[in-house]
């Protein structure tokens, strides 16, 4: 029987894939890079909460509340929260980012074990010039998430893991944000790399995502946005560096999706939102939740759990 053309092409790829003779599977193959040995690591569970967006409306603290009490009752050893703690800072006068930081830091406290935190863009303060706050202010941008925090990238270790949070926040001179690592922050990260044990498996925190397939699976914006916002502008950079270590995931915010794109095998892991659509429903398809993720035998595995949020006000995305 004749095959038509497109069908031809499809099967003879994947007999090319499975017997290794197609000359361009052999190209794609070398694309991949040879990272060392891995070195062993004791297996564990941590949580990974995005995009808590907290507020006093919608039912929002209450959400949040619920989605912690649910949270604690898995056997995890930490929270890694991947930012966006509250709704919002970006644009609100300063009494109101300052409650609305409370109001967090309160309920995170139910959590009941060690919170890693990443900066998300609604965690620097008064960006926006329609917040009425002054670049002057002391708590202005960064230093807002920084008091309430500390350092807005860092790394740990955990039972032979090493641990990266990434400050994936770039201020414009427009008073705007886009997803960046500056220069200083890269030089920093390479160092971090550079200087643990050869083979050491790396898990990788950041909130605007590195990798992400999200601007397929939403409409267009009416506008075009003046400023990259939907992932990190400078993302070759990272990757780049990380093809020459055991990075074994990358956990990611922002969206409010949940979806995992594997590049040069490691799986960038976009963990949906505890918020929804910024608490009127699901967003995209996926509904108000948060990982549970095993990290065993240099693997991770992550488990989206939604935790029966119910908006007052459903709005579709």
């Amino acid at each position: 029987m004749l095959l038509p053309r497109r069908r031809f092409i499809r099967s003879a790829a994947l007999a090319g894939l499975a017997t290794g003779t197609l000359g361009f599977n052999k190209s794609a193959l070398a694309l991949v890079p040879q990272r060392p040995a891995l070195l062993p690591h004791d297996d564990f569970t941590f949580l990974f909460l995005t995009d808590t967006h907290i507020q006093p409306e919608l039912n929002a603290s209450k959400g949040c509340l619920d989605c912690f009490n649910q949270a604690r009752t898995h056997k995890a050893d930490f929270t890694l929260q991947g930012g966006d703690h509250v709704f919002d800072a970006l644009g609100v006068p300063k009494s109101r980012a300052m409650s609305l930081m409370d109001l967090y830091k309160q309920t995170a406290d139910t959590l009941g074990h060690q919170v890693y935190n990443t900066m998300g863009n609604h965690d620097c303060l008064g960006i926006y010039t329609k917040s009425g706050i002054e670049p002057s202010d002391p708590l202005y941008g960064k230093k807002y998430y920084i008091d309430n925090f500390g350092s807005p990238y860092y790394s740990f270790d955990h039972k032979g893991v090493h641990f990266i949070v990434l400050d994936s926040i770039g201020i414009t001179p427009d008073r705007a944000y886009e997803g960046y690592i500056d220069p200083t922050q890269l030089a920093w990260l390479s160092h971090d790399l550079a200087s643990i044990p050869v083979g050491t498996p790396v898990i990788v925190s950041t909130h605007i995502p590195l990798v992400t397939a999200v601007e397929e699976y939403a409409p267009p914006p009416n506008k075009p946005p003046a400023h990259l916002g939907t992932r990190i502008k400078n993302a070759y950079q990272v990757l780049d560096l990380f093809d020459h270590y055991n990075v074994i995931g990358v956990f990611q915010g922002h969206t409010h999706v949940y979806e995992t794109v594997t590049w040069h095998g490691v799986p960038y892991i976009t963990g949906g939102a505890v918020s929804g659509n910024w608490w009127h429903g699901t967003r995209l398809g996926t509904p108000e939740g948060y990982l549970s993720v095993r990290v065993e035998k240099g693997r991770v595995l992550p488990e989206y759990i939604p935790y029966g949020f119910r908006t007052i006000d459903p709005k579709n995305t």
